[in-house]
């Protein structure tokens, strides 16, 4: 891979990594609603979970969903409706502390499992692949994951810091109420080019 190459594959990774989605959206309420060390398993799922993802893709995966168009359908709507779910459960979230304590964040295995019905994260990986491996060589699919892994992570991580800090103002239940609220309403609002394509 050339330098050239790869400095575009780096700014590629920062700026779909930093950009809202789903799962920016997610760490920013689970930051706000459990605090950053609570989210950690999250941040992880997400960042590792993105990594496995597209070295499946770079494997060849890519060629299954080619062979059955039909599977790019199913996908979708197995998309909407789990983030459609997702919106409904932050948007009805209560204060930890209105739930005695029993409120969880998403788990590691839940928010890698999550890559898999993420639109943002299907376009990521199949963009990296197609565009920044042209070769499709082992070498080059390792070296893309390696880069989204070490820009994700701090990228993704930098959400979660921005609801913990919005905590300090989401004192009262009706002000952390909004913020889910608007938290979910932003979600549905990411699959509008899911849903209605250009």
């Amino acid at each position: 891979m050339t330098y050239e190459l790869l400095t575009a594959l780096a700014l590629f990774a920062f700026v779909s990594s930093i950009t809202p989605g789903p799962n920016n959206l997610m760490l920013m309420a689970s930051g706000a609603n459990f605090g950053f060390r609570r989210t950690i398993p999250h941040m992880l799922g997400v960042a590792l979970g993105f990594v496995f993802m597209v070295l499946l893709v770079g494997a060849g995966l890519v060629q299954v969903f080619d062979a059955f168009p039909v599977s790019y359908t199913v996908l979708k709507a197995v998309s909407v409706v789990y983030l459609l779910w997702l919106a409904w459960k932050i948007a009805n979230a209560a204060p930890v502390e209105a739930k005695g304590g029993a409120g969880t964040p998403m788990t590691f295995l839940q928010a890698a499992a999550f890559q898999w019905v993420n639109p943002k994260a299907w376009a990521m990986a199949l963009t990296a692949i197609s565009a920044y491996t042209p070769d499709q060589t082992l070498t080059a699919i390792l070296l893309v994951g390696v880069i989204f892994g070490a820009i994700n992570l701090p990228s993704v991580g930098s959400w979660t810091v921005l609801g913990q800090q919005m905590a300090r103002f989401l004192t009262s239940p009706r002000r952390l109420t909004l913020f889910n609220w608007t938290m979910a309403v932003l979600l549905v609002a990411s699959l509008y080019p899911v849903i209605w394509p250009q």
